[in-house]
């Protein structure tokens, strides 16, 4: 009888190659702001803290840091999605091009509010977070942005829909890919949200967290058999190749169209905050599978990586060579 491969060895050759990904990440790029600071009192005028604030900071959120983890992992990432005439708008163009991401598909609206998350964190714990942003882009916008995909599609390996349910993603671009496929397949890997749910089809990988798969399947999942039958029901749904059900502390389960099931065990070692750990787990999928690793592999990799990232504070990323470490230290 054959010995069993090593899964260490196998991942470890695909990180190697990561640089060889050209991948495109379309969806609603956000700005995540950071304000730091800590608590020493109640305030007099109402029963909530006072932050003494000691530092603020700047991060790529939502689509742009999926851009940011592809890059971080090595692999090319050309950002298309639609930012203002803002602030925070120039913010994200400007750290796009910082971690070295294309912004040739990025569409820039005189009318559109570039969504920003102010999240305001004392002693390690977030007290409030706050959100501005535009439900949807402008029809001309729409239409740029449908024009660069018809024209642009053929140059990426791969194309990851990074859906926020900001707008960006809708029917129409949906159609688009989806007329797309039919006349050449591509990788298309998708984090879901619930305005698309009944428009996503000929899916090569989806992404939901647990509560997100369960309102997509209309399943409640509360055990093994419900979870399943999620799974089932949304290869079903979305034309999928794969399902990969995230699931927090409980890990991930993969579902394939072979009738396939694999559960992984999160590799997570501490959790300081979740924020930004779907990101890193569709970027993680899109760069493995564009260069070759099967959709069991790119599960694995994207479990340690996603075990490394909420060990971190705030929108976070991880390295080629923290990857690699987090495999070689970890448990198969």
């Amino acid at each position: 009888m054959p010995a069993r491969a090593d899964p260490r060895r196998r991942a470890r050759a695909l990180i190697r190659s990561f640089g060889n990904a050209r991948l495109l990440v379309v969806g609603d790029l956000m700005l995540d702001r950071f304000v730091w600071g800590r608590v020493n009192r109640i305030s007099p005028e109402a029963p909530v803290p006072v932050v003494q604030v000691t530092s603020e900071s700047v991060h790529l959120g939502g689509a742009a840091n999926v851009v940011h983890n592809i890059r971080a992992l090595g692999g090319r990432a050309t950002a298309c999605g639609v930012v203002g005439r803002d602030s925070a708008g120039q913010l994200v163009l400007a750290e796009l091009e910082r971690v070295g991401a294309g912004t040739a598909g990025v569409t820039v609206s005189q009318g559109t509010v570039t969504v920003e998350k102010t999240r305001i964190i004392a002693h390690n714990q977030q007290v409030v977070r706050l959100d501005r942003e535009q439900r949807a882009p402008s029809s001309g916008a729409t239409a740029r942005l449908g024009r660069f995909l018809e024209q642009h599609l053929r140059e990426f390996d791969a194309v990851v829909l990074a859906d926020y349910g900001k707008g960006v993603i809708n029917e129409s671009v949906l159609s688009l890919l989806g007329a797309a496929q039919a006349r050449r397949r591509f990788l298309l890997i998708v984090d879901p949200k619930k305005p698309n749910f009944p428009h996503y089809r000929g899916v090569t990988l989806a992404t939901p967290n647990l509560l997100e798969a369960a309102d997509a399947a209309g399943i409640e999942i509360c055990d093994n058999a419900s979870l399943r039958a999620a799974g089932r029901r949304l290869l079903e749904r979305w034309e999928a190749e794969a399902i990969l059900i995230t699931r927090g502390e409980q890990g991930m389960s993969l579902f394939t169209r072979t009738g396939a099931v694999r559960h992984f065990s999160t590799a997570a070692r501490q959790v300081f905050d979740v924020t930004g750990a779907g990101d890193t787990v569709v970027a993680t999928c899109a760069v493995a599978l564009a260069v070759g690793a099967s959709l069991d592999e790119a599960a694995f990799l994207a479990n340690h990586a996603a075990g490394v990232v909420i060990g971190k504070l705030g929108t976070a990323t991880l390295s080629a060579a923290e990857l690699r470490k987090a495999i070689v230290n970890g448990e198969c």
